[in-house]
């Protein structure tokens, strides 16, 4: 089995960098962007499109045209809110193109007396079909023309990066936040790219009991992964929470540059 690399329950592990090494966007300026909109720092740059029959953000770094690395973003149960906008600002400002979709289709009802509401709705089938979709569009998207590719996610999307890192082998890497796990070794060997997984101890969304099977399960798989945990909750990593946690952030960040570089820019 080959890991990359490991953290005790509770401990952060932070790669080691200097600050002139750093991203583009360190997480100061990341927590920045959740003001109001009347104090953040101006409007998002990027292209609304439809990919797939579902709503996407396209958002290219500067310069010169593709063919460039890839992330596609997903969104946690929240849906495709302005914070993974944000997101895709951010793997942007890193030289990669990055494409976050909406998972949700909307299915209207009609009351008794006439309302009509619109419910989002998550149909298992179209989300995979949108996924495909979103990869394809990277790959051959005259804009991007990606030679290679990443799937990040937050929860909800989180699970989903690792459904589609088991489905899609052209991956080069997958990215979960706090996303719902798979604890089947045999279904994890499925996995081919490698995997970066940054957990809260204090998750309660994961309980520790499911944290560890899944760690368990990725060892048995015997597949290229990493896992880090840190004592923080559930969406550590959002400015716009309740929960978030500037230094875990941080920190997590930190490793997500580390490992986007090291398997997408090599």
């Amino acid at each position: 089995m080959l890991v990359l690399g490991a953290c005790a329950a509770g401990q952060p592990v932070e790669v080691s960098r200097e600050p002139s090494d750093m991203g583009a966007m360190s997480e100061q300026e990341f927590r920045a962007l959740h003001r109001p909109r009347s104090e953040a720092a101006g409007p998002h740059r990027g292209e609304e499109l439809v990919v797939g029959g579902a709503r996407a953000y396209l958002r290219l770094p500067e310069g010169a045209p593709g063919p460039r690395p890839a992330v596609l973003v997903l969104h946690d149960e929240g849906g495709l809110s302005e914070h993974f906008l944000h997101w895709a600002d951010r793997l942007a400002a890193e030289g990669y193109a990055a494409l976050a979709v909406d998972l949700y289709g909307t299915q209207e009802s009609t009351a008794p007396d006439g309302t009509v509401t619109v419910v989002k709705m998550l149909d298992v089938e179209r989300a995979r079909k949108v996924l495909q979709a979103a990869h394809a569009f990277l790959v051959t998207d005259a804009r991007v023309r990606a030679p290679r590719t990443a799937v990040m996610g937050w929860g909800l999307g989180g699970s989903w990066a690792l459904r589609l890192g088991m489905a899609e082998p052209a991956l080069d890497a997958v990215v979960t936040y706090s996303g719902l796990v798979e604890a089947d070794p045999e279904a994890l060997a499925g996995l081919r790219a490698p995997l970066l997984v940054l957990l809260g101890t204090k998750d309660a969304t994961l309980p520790a009991e499911e944290q560890e099977a899944f760690v368990q399960a990725l060892d048995d798989a015997q597949g290229l992964h990493r896992v880090l945990r840190y004592e923080a909750e559930h969406a550590f990593e959002n400015p716009a929470s309740g929960q978030y946690d500037a230094h875990a952030a941080a920190a997590a960040w930190q490793a997500v540059e580390f490992f986007l570089e090291r398997h997408l820019k090599r």
